[in-house]
């Protein structure tokens, strides 16, 4: 525990977040507009669904929480053990009222990466937040966020003809677009890890999404495309937050490329955000000029800053990126693995990556 002239900050770990979060989510639900990724509950589902141990590194003033930093230990006996602020989502890190409370929250974030002796700790911040141990950072991707407009046909306006065109030529084939929670996880996780696999990517377990659907339910929910015949060929995880819309996850299958079967998907997940009266869409990350987005940019999506910080004690920060040339092989071979065979072995593998 660190005091400080106005707050104190200390460490919250094992059953004390679950006695905690209530507090935490009342703090979340006073800052006005927020991505659901900054929801303090994510660390029950990292907990749950992946078998990561929480912290959460809190700040209070009096009774009052002042700052947060939620992280989760990733280890694993074959990549090893990782501080992470959080896995699995875009961004997060430190959350508070004053600088001086970011800089305490960091400064028991590095001691607790000390003692916990990890390689590294990664905090997933929108803007570079200083503090003399974190002196490396990542900015090789971007946010892809879509302003919205105040309904439907005001942002199908503002699309391109080639973007509209491709949104009727979905609409125009015996496709059903259908919304629901754990009721459509089997049809989402079939469309999602045959993705991977193709992608050459272990597949987070279906475990995860069936947590976050339980710790969210009024605030996450599936989107599936099917066939005329009821095949799911393409399929997403929304997640709403305070104002800002986010698609975590999200697949389709190669054979229907040529149906536009996504094109129609993304644009039902706009009209989904639309309707629950959200001002901004997150598309997610992506490696500027990349397939992906190029893909986000014709919706109209601006990039937008994403500075992962590290404090570095061994290693380096690139060694666990995908887009590291050492796994080129490993993604080649994945790519022929039989669906059944990645599925098993895929969950094991990704919990441990940060």
């Amino acid at each position: 525990m660190v005091n400080g002239s106005e707050f104190t900050i200390r460490v919250c770990g094992g059953r004390e977040i679950g006695t905690r979060l209530e507090a935490w989510e009342a703090w979340y639900e006073g800052r006005g507009t927020s991505s659901l990724s900054y929801h303090p509950r994510w660390l029950a589902v990292l907990r749950d669904g992946l078998g990561h141990l929480p912290y959460c590194v809190e700040a209070t003033g009096g009774k009052r929480v002042v700052g947060l930093l939620p992280l989760a230990l990733v280890k694993s006996c074959l990549f090893g053990r990782f501080l992470v602020g959080l896995p699995y989502l875009n961004f997060g890190g430190a959350a508070a009222e004053s600088p001086e409370v970011a800089a305490a929250l960091l400064d028991q974030a590095v001691a607790l990466a000390d003692q916990l002796d990890v390689k590294h700790l990664e905090l997933r911040h929108e803007a570079e937040v200083a503090h003399p141990a974190l002196a490396q950072r990542l900015e090789s991707k971007v946010h892809m966020r879509l302003p919205l407009p105040a309904e439907a046909g005001q942002l199908w306006d503002g699309f391109k003809p080639s973007v509209r065109n491709q949104i009727r030529k979905g609409q125009k084939q015996e496709f059903t677009v259908s919304w629901s929670g754990e009721e459509r996880l089997d049809d989402f996780y079939a469309v999602f890890s045959r993705n991977m696999r193709d992608l050459g990517t272990p597949v987070f377990s279906r475990r995860l999404f069936g947590c976050v659907l339980r710790e969210f339910r009024e605030r996450a929910e599936f989107c599936v495309v099917y066939t005329g015949g009821q095949e799911p060929i393409a399929a997403a995880m929304l997640c709403h937050g305070r104002g800002v819309t986010e698609v975590p996850s999200a697949s389709s299958l190669r054979e229907f490329n040529s149906t536009n079967a996504n094109m129609l998907m993304y644009w039902e997940l706009l009209r989904r955000a639309l309707q629950r009266g959200q001002h901004t869409f997150d598309f997610g990350r992506s490696s500027i000029d990349s397939n992906t987005y190029r893909f986000k940019k014709q919706w109209g999506a601006q990039p937008h800053p994403a500075i992962w910080q590290y404090y570095v004690r061994r290693g380096e920060v690139g060694d666990m990126r995908p887009d590291n040339r050492k796994y080129q092989l490993a993604i080649r071979l994945w790519q022929r693995l039989p669906l059944a065979v990645a599925n098993a072995l895929g969950p094991a593998i990704v919990r441990g990556i940060p």
